[in-house]
């Protein structure tokens, strides 16, 4: 039988709570009955979108970033209301951002990219069968949409012009289990 490596709360406090995330300080019972503490950051999870056209094409968009002070090529993606489902926000999301709707959605997967200090998940689907309806960004988004051939993007990843961690994973989780 495994060893149980179990953490029990202790205490939990919000350090601090923002529009985004909200920061946790938990002190903790470790498996071997000592104590210790965990930081990390509560996020409601976002819906990231692989919109594929029927030639192979994938829509991506073009960011700034503040955080790193730059610009990303990235897959439409976008943070969960409260009350919504993944899909309705995936939908929602590819609209508002990339203006195209999907007459084909399907999920592909869940990843958690920072299991050390965050609860994030990433809930991955397809989405085909494209139509451009137009766009709705929010007031603090500015986007540039871009149609790439699906080989190209694979050479972005590979060549570093890609690096941001959701559409990295995306794009090479899609180029090994997609369309089987």
């Amino acid at each position: 039988m495994p060893a149980d490596l179990t953490e029990h709360t202790i205490e939990s406090t919000t350090v601090y709570q923002g529009r985004l995330l909200h920061a946790k300080l938990d002190r903790v019972r470790l498996p071997n009955g000592q104590e210790s503490t965990r930081e990390y950051l509560i996020h409601p999870g976002a819906a990231v979108i692989l919109p594929i056209f029927e030639n192979g094409d994938i829509l991506l968009e073009r960011q700034h970033r503040y955080p790193l002070r730059r610009d990303f090529l990235e897959l439409p993606a976008g943070k969960f209301d409260p009350d919504e489902t993944e899909l309705a926000c995936a939908q929602r999301e590819l609209q508002e951002e990339t203006g195209y709707v999907a007459q084909e959605w399907h999920y592909l997967n869940t990843q958690h990219p920072c299991i050390g200090y965050s609860n994030e998940r990433l809930v991955y689907f397809l989405a085909r069968g494209l139509r451009h309806q137009g766009d709705n960004l929010d007031h603090d988004e500015f986007l540039e949409i871009l149609r790439v051939p699906f080989a190209e993007a694979l050479a972005m990843v590979r060549d570093g012009r890609i690096d941001e961690a959701k559409t990295v994973m995306g794009l090479l989780w899609w180029a090994q289990f997609g369309d089987q």
